[in-house]
Formats: structure tokens, sequence, C-alpha cells
């Protein structure tokens, strides 16, 4: 963050610390005044109350201790920060909707548990003695209890009057929270949590609690197995890491040497291979930025998925719950607004911007997959608001790209499990070391022979078996040039650890058909009998069988997958050929816990929304057999040299069909005669039959 940003918004100002205390002093009054309506008297008090922890919460941090408290004091703190919205305390906590309904009637009652959520955003601010954050939001609550005590004769003030409150506290405050955020990205001046992972003794599991994230046995018993490694296993891990960083660069012609910044995304626990890898890419020039996952009004907008480092999600619940909190507010000016402020943040950092490289992701598996109870009183988007968060994504996405400029940059992401996993966890840690590390120049060969053969194709035909009801034609691009170009990227361990997949993005008109699964995980939520009905390569209809209703079950993956779009297009189509990572997940019995990372590897997958070239079309990019890789866009993406604003969907989900549901892959040649890849889940194609060892292994 740029010293001038600095002075503006943390602590160092005058006229914050002064702000800030005048709140503080005026809330501690709170609990000595009586509101004439009881349960509204009850709800300020306790926000009121767990805002006085902030505040006793920084006094805490500046006096030191953070460094010098026992772990026991430690986690007795981390506890009683996170307690209220706990599983087990969550029912009659304020965070949530359907007990604050009950108890302050639907009209306030939505607003206010809302209100709760953007106040409990303050905990990792008063661990980085953040006191523009903290005071914003203290001054907030202020404004809202205010309106609530002045009214007399046990009378509630207008709704309205409250609503408007909150909805300039998120316009006025859109462009300094936008600022903010994209400096922690692209210009890393000052980093909280880089400073904890380089300063501290990692062996000393206290520095945990330092970060003013939950903490849960996953993460204490990930630093611990991490412990038990030698220098030489972390090394060898985060090499893999960064390296899969660095050839991401190089495979699509890209000059990494332009680039001074990394954006470093992971969950707690992994610090070690993150100190690695910090220094792996300082020796090639870049800067790491560790920004944290914000939840919070500014941030949520539709969505619960975390994006930034993060410790354990305390209540995932209680995130789904309050993801559209947003529909109290939105409307067509708080939009122009929001997106004014992304300009303004592009402005102030567009040399920072230019020499951001791109975001290297640690992702993390083996929670109990997720599936969420929908709630009436929870807060929803109406149509109009669908319509306009769409379409702010949309623009956003653009907006971003002029200055984090998508066809420069790159990526990488790589998986490890969790404890939760189960009690196999060491066994499956080291299994998954070995998968991300496969020797990539094998698989590479193999797939290349895949690639030939769908490359003689016009389209490929996807069929399931054993109660997979998938049917699917996917028609692929004219090649012209046969010897110098190609429809399939031939994917190893760079962009997505670990290899092992080709993939294209197909021709959507006379793509069609069904795809099903009986279940998969995505964005960390469970889908069970999932169906997608496509024509010409656009969702026609869909379903699934979580809930009694059609109408939740349309409504759960129109959230969730679709994003609030009418249809999506299929962006990507792809051959995963990862079986040793197939069949881990069958010993262990961890399918269902995979990552999509892992999981698209491990059979066919179809991706809705962009394609896998987004912003990056014009890109040339070549596969190791020198071929150039034309299927780069679709009908749908072509848009973006038109209008740009119809070409993009800011989403992009896989979903996999996996071998033991797959009965048949067969690419069909322009005269009708079919060339099969995969039977009855093991790869027939001459030349592919190596695949298959690990699965045969297994039906010994």
């Amino acid at each position: 963050m740029s010293e001038e940003l600095y002075y503006e918004f943390e602590n160092d100002g005058e006229v914050i610390n002064e702000r800030y205390e005048l709140a503080i002093s005026r809330i501690k009054e709170i609990k000595n005044e009586h509101l004439e309506n009881a349960k509204f008297d009850d709800y300020f008090k306790k926000v009121a109350s767990f805002i006085e922890m902030m505040d006793e919460t920084l006094n805490w941090a500046i006096s030191g201790g953070k460094e010098n408290d026992s772990l026991e004091e430690l986690k007795a703190r981390n506890k009683a920060l996170y307690e209220d919205i706990l599983p087990e305390n969550y029912a009659g906590s304020y965070g949530n909707p359907e007990f604050v309904v009950k108890e302050l009637g639907e009209e306030f009652g939505r607003i206010l548990s809302s209100l709760y959520f953007e106040i409990r955003s303050m905990i990792p601010n008063a661990f980085e003695l953040n006191k523009f954050d903290m005071v914003i939001r203290s001054e907030l609550f202020l404004e809202v209890y205010g309106a609530f005590a002045s009214v007399e004769n046990g009378n509630l003030p207008e709704y309205e009057n409250i609503r408007q409150i909150m909805y300039w506290f998120y316009s006025d405050y859109a462009e300094d929270e936008r600022k903010i955020r994209f400096a922690q990205m692209v210009a890393p001046t000052s980093d909280y949590a880089r400073d904890i992972i380089m300063d501290s003794d990692l062996s000393d599991l206290r520095y945990l609690y330092r970060f003013g994230e939950y903490i849960t046995d996953n993460e204490l018993k990930t630093a611990e197995h991490l412990s038990s490694l030698s220098q030489e296993e972390i090394d060898k891990l985060a090499d893999t890491y960064t390296e899969g960083y660095r050839i991401g660069f190089a495979m699509t012609g890209k000059d990494i040497t332009i680039k001074k910044t990394a954006a470093i995304v992971y969950e707690l626990g992994f610090e070690r291979i993150v100190k690695k890898a910090i220094t792996n890419f300082r020796d090639i020039g870049l800067e790491s930025s560790i920004y944290r996952s914000c939840l919070n009004g500014f941030t949520m907008l539709g969505s619960a998925r975390r994006s930034g480092y993060t410790g354990a999600v305390p209540n995932k619940q209680f995130d789904y719950d309050h993801k559209d909190d947003d529909a109290l507010f939105l409307d067509g000016a708080l939009v122009t607004r929001r997106l004014e402020a992304m300009r303004a943040a592009g402005e102030m950092y567009k040399k920072e911007a230019k020499v951001y490289g791109g975001p290297a992701v640690i992702e993390t598996f083996g929670e109990k997959p997720f599936s969420p109870v929908p709630k009436k009183d929870a807060i929803r988007y109406d149509d109009a608001q669908k319509k306009l968060l769409s379409e702010f994504k949309i623009q956003n996405s653009l907006i971003m790209n002029e200055y984090v400029i998508g066809k420069e940059r790159s990526f990488t992401i790589i998986a490890f499990p969790v404890p939760e996993i189960g009690p196999r966890f060491s066994e499956i840690f080291n299994e998954v070391v070995r998968i991300n590390t496969l020797d990539y120049k094998l698989y590479q060969g193999i797939q290349q022979k895949i690639i030939d053969a769908l490359d003689e194709a016009s389209y490929v035909e996807v069929k399931g078996m054993n109660g997979n009801k998938t049917d699917m034609k996917v028609m692929l691009h004219e090649l012209k040039d046969k010897a110098h170009e190609t429809n399939f990227e031939n994917s190893v361990a760079d962009v997505n650890i670990p290899v092992g997949e080709v993939f294209t993005s197909p021709v959507l008109k006379g793509t069609r058909g069904t795809l099903h699964v009986s279940g998969v995980y995505l964005n960390g939520l469970l889908f069970k009998n999932l169906e997608i009905i496509f024509e010409d390569g656009c969702v026609k209809d869909y379903n699934c069988s979580n809930f009694d209703s059609d109408e939740e079950n349309k409504k759960y993956i129109n959230d969730n997958i679709l994003f609030n779009h009418k249809t999506l297009p299929i962006g990507e189509f792809a051959i995963g050929t990862n079986t040793t990572a197939y069949q881990m997940a069958r010993d262990y019995n961890i399918a269902d816990k995979l990552p999509i990372l892992i999981a698209e590897k491990t059979g066919p997958h179809f991706a809705v929304g962009d394609t896998c070239y987004s912003h990056e079309e014009d890109n040339i990019t070549y596969n190791p057999d020198g071929k150039s890789i034309i299927a780069r866009d679709n009908e749908i993406s072509l848009n973006r040299k038109t209008d740009p604003d119809k070409a993009y969907f800011s989403c992009h989900t896989d979903i996999t069909i996996p071998y033991d549901e797959l009965g048949e892959i067969r690419a069909v040649k322009e005269n009708g005669e079919g060339i099969v890849i995969i039977q009855n889940g093991r790869f027939v194609l001459p030349g592919t039959e190596e695949l298959n060892a690990p699965i045969r292994l297994a039906d010994q």
C-alpha cells in the first residue's frame, strides 16, 4: 500500500484517531441506556458489547498480546471472538436472520442482521490495528442506534431511514474500500500476513493466532504436519508450486521478467510452504502480496466464496445466509458508484497493476461437504437486481482487465488435503504430494496421442453409464491446417497442478445434450444428481436433488452455477487423464471431497461460463509439438470484438464425470467414422493404455 493511502486510511491520521475515540466512547455508554422496546434494546446492547470487544482486542494487540500470550490464552480469545456464530450457537445469534426476524420482525430483523454481519467483519481490523475500517463501522452502528434511540413512546423509526443510513455507508465508502483492497493485491509495500510468515518461528504454533482468523484443528494439525517434514521436502513442494507459476508464463509466451508482484492465496496452516515460496518468487524478481479474504457488504455480492488468504470458516451457513445482503441496497446508482470506485482504484495504482503477475493459489480439501439450508428470512436478490449484479460483474471485470491486463498475466493453482479428511490424513497428504509431482513428460506424450485423435474429428460424443444419463455431442472448430493447428491444449503441471487433461473451447452451434453427474462438489457446495441440458452449447434447463422442491433446486443452481445469468455457454470441454488421482480418491473414499482442481483431471468435464482463454483470446498459444491452439473463442466470446459487454460472464465452473460413470468418449470424423478414446471407464485408444494401470491394479 502506498504511503499516501496508508496515511489516509490507517491509524496514522489524527482525524481517524479522534473519530475512533469519539465513537468508542459513545458505544461504551450504550450498556447504561435503555430503549423502550426491550427486544431492540437487547440487540443494540449485544452488538455494542461486540464492538467493545473489538476495541479491547485492538488495545491487546497494540500492547503485544499477539506475541506474548500463551497458546491456551490465544485459543480462548479466538473462540470468544467467533463463538456467537459457531454452528452450536447460531440458532440464537443475531447473525442468524431466522432468529432475528423471529425476535424483531421481518422488516427490521433482516436489515439489523445484515448490520451485525457487517460489524463482525471488524475482527481482523483489530488485529491489523486498522482503525479506519473499525471506525467507519462503529459510526454506522451509532447512526442506526441513534435512529432507534431518538423515537419515543416505544415507537420505531421509519424503515426507509435505516435502509438509507446503510445505503449511503456502502456508497460513501465504496471508493475507499476498493482502493485499499486493490492496493493490497498489486502494491504490497506493507503486508501484514507476509510479515507474520517471514518473521515468526513457525514451529511455535502461536503464530497462527496472530492473523485474526478463526483457527481449528485443521490449521493446527496442518502446521504440525508440515513441521514434521524436512526442509528438503518443504522445498520440493514449494518449488513445484512456484515453478508451475513460472512455467505458466513460459508456456503462453508471456514475459515474466516485466512483472514485480505475485499474489499468494492460501489457507492458514501452510506457512512453511508459503515462506519458501516467497523466497522463490523473490529469486525470480517477484514480491509476494498476501491479502486477506474479506467478507463484508462491500465484497460478498451474491457469493460466499472467499478470495484471499483465510483461516477456517466459522460457520458456512452464516456466510451463505448473508451472501445476498447487498439486495437491501443494490440499485443502478450504487452499481455506477462501484464501477467508478474500481476505475479510481485502477487509476491510482495503474503503474503497480501493470506489473502484477497474477495469483498463485494453494487450495485445500477434505472438509465435510456443505449443503446449505435455504432460509425464507435470508435476504435474496429480486430478478431486476440479479440482472444489475450480473451486469456489474461483467463491467467490473472489463475495467479490471484494463489495468491488470489478462493477456499479460498468469496464475497457478495447487491443492492439498486438511486433517478433517480423516484419520489417514498423513497418508492422503503424501499421496497428493505424489500426484502433484507426477512425471509430466509421460503424460505429455500420452495426451498428445489423444489430441491427435481428437483433431481428426468434427465432433465428440460423451455418454454415461451406471446410472449416469450424460449424452453430449460436442462440436469442434474446423482445422484448416492440421499440420500446424490443433483444437486441444496439452495441459501439463503448470498453471493447473496436477498434470492430466486436454481441453478445448468447443463450437456452440450444434453442441447439445444432457450432462449428468450423481454428485459433485463445486465452489464449496455439494450438488446431488446435477443435470444440465444444453442446446446450441448453452444451458437450456437444469435441476438437482438437494432439496425437496424443484423450485429450491433450480434456485440453488441458478445462484451458485449460473450466478444469476439466464443461461451460460459451455466454455470448456476437457478429458482428464489422471487415473492415479482417480484411484487415490477411491482407495481413501474421498471422491466427494476432491477439489475441482484434482477432480477435473479424473474424467471428462464441461465448464459453463467463460472460455479457458477469457481476455486472452488474441494470445497465440502453442502445444509442445509446436502446433498453435486455434480453439480460443466461441460464438459468444467473439462478441469481445464488437460488444465486450456480451462476451464475458465472469465465471467458469467445471463439472466432472468420473470414470466409473463414463460409458464412452468417441471422436467422430466428418465421414461418420468414430475413434473411441474411452470405453466403459477405460482408455482404449492405442498408446494410452498405460493410463489404465492404476485402475487395473484396483480391479485385481
